[in-house]
């Protein structure tokens, strides 16, 4: 019995949907804020439950280190940043100064990177010639395709260390704030671990479906990691003590 295969149509192709993503650079940093916001105070503060006896000193302690950590944090978003900015400017000058001075060179170069896509050699030498006529263009593509370097955004380094340190003064209010009303720091660290563990299982469910991956298997990734630095931490404090 011949079968045959229905012809697609203009709708079937209207309810095809790309479910590519790109995490955003807003994201990432948040997602390193907030990790960390959440996890290194959480720690402290267990810690220091297994040593003192009052929660006022655990919340000092606890907001000196979040202002700490944000301005750390920040302080490297920010020069990681800096950073990718003036090794991008750097290449691009190196870009400029090539197609100037070695054009045939950085001919050559855009038609390897086209051989590797399996282009026909007639397809190749006109893509070459078009992409060579405009300098700015052909940079863009030298930039984008040979050194694998996207152009930053000219505020990013701001805005990754305010984004950076926000998340992270943010994730680390959660795991403080029962020692902020409870004054027995043991009570306190009960309520904390269980805000602070189901804090980490939905924000780690949460990056799971920014990034791409399975989210239940991140939620559960982030909370274990965050649950066992802070089980070291207080096993560490109340051994000393």
């Amino acid at each position: 019995m011949v079968r045959f295969q229905r012809k697609a149509t203009a709708s079937d192709k209207d309810k095809h949907i790309e479910a590519h993503f790109t995490a955003s650079d807003l994201i990432k940093d948040i997602v390193i804020g907030m990790a960390d916001g959440l996890t290194v105070p959480f720690a402290l503060a267990a810690g220091l439950s297994g040593t003192l006896s009052n929660s006022n000193l655990v919340v000092v302690a606890g907001f000196a280190e979040i202002a700490a950590g944000s301005i750390a944090m920040g302080l490297g978003g920010y020069l990681a940043a800096r950073t990718d900015h003036e090794h991008y400017m750097a290449e691009l000058e190196r870009e400029r100064f090539e197609i100037v001075m070695y054009p045939e060179k950085e001919r050559q170069e855009v038609a390897d990177i086209l051989h590797a896509w399996n282009l026909p050699d007639s397809a190749i030498s006109q893509a070459v010639d078009t992409i060579s006529k405009d300098p700015d263009r052909w940079i863009d593509f030298m930039m984008k395709h040979e050194l694998g370097l996207e152009k930053p955004e000219p505020k990013r380094a701001r805005n990754s260390s305010l984004t950076i340190g926000l998340s992270y003064i943010i994730g680390g209010i959660i795991p403080l704030a029962p020692y902020i009303m409870i004054a027995r720091p043991e009570m306190a660290l009960i309520i904390s671990a269980v805000v602070t563990l189901l804090a980490l299982f939905g924000f780690g469910y949460v990056k799971g479906r920014f990034t791409g991956s399975t989210p239940f298997k991140s939620a559960w990734q982030t909370m274990l990691v965050g649950g066992l630095a802070a089980g070291f931490a207080y096993l560490i404090s109340k051994w000393i003590a």
